[in-house]
């Protein structure tokens, strides 16, 4: 297997590492959105967000509040956002599991651009019926 994040956590690949404990890592992205765009990950490989065991998932999360925390703070970020690519239709392009924190800025200009779509008469009712079957 080649990955370039798995790399990071055995220390073949350089990266500016901001945090690091027994299960997770974070270090800054080498293509940000802004300055102080991090990357959280977990040590164990995992190709996307539903293969993440609970505890790793766990620890993820609380780094991910952590460390976004003092990216706003840090920083004096207006705000951030936080997300996560999971396959390629979602542009997920390094297939370890990640999450993004990206500081904003009131003058950063970036904005996401959305094709927000509407519903069919009875379609979410449908749609929520699918989504409600699985979860059990």
């Amino acid at each position: 297997m080649n990955c370039i994040f798995c790399d990071i956590v055995n220390r073949l690949e350089n990266a500016e590492i901001l945090y690091e404990d027994n299960e997770t890592m974070a270090f800054l992205d080498i293509r940000p959105f802004n300055h102080g765009h991090s990357l959280v990950i977990p040590k164990n490989h995992y190709s996307n967000f539903l293969e993440v065991s609970n505890e790793d998932l766990s620890a993820m999360m609380k780094l991910v509040q952590k460390l976004a925390n003092s990216v706003k703070t840090s920083l004096n970020a207006d705000g951030y956002n936080i997300l996560s690519n999971n396959g390629i239709a979602a542009g997920q392009t390094i297939f370890h599991c990640h999450f993004h924190i990206i500081p904003r800025f009131n003058s950063d200009g970036f904005k996401f651009k959305m094709n927000l779509k509407e519903y069919e008469e009875n379609e979410m009712r449908e749609i929520a019926f699918k989504i409600k079957e699985n979860l059990k």
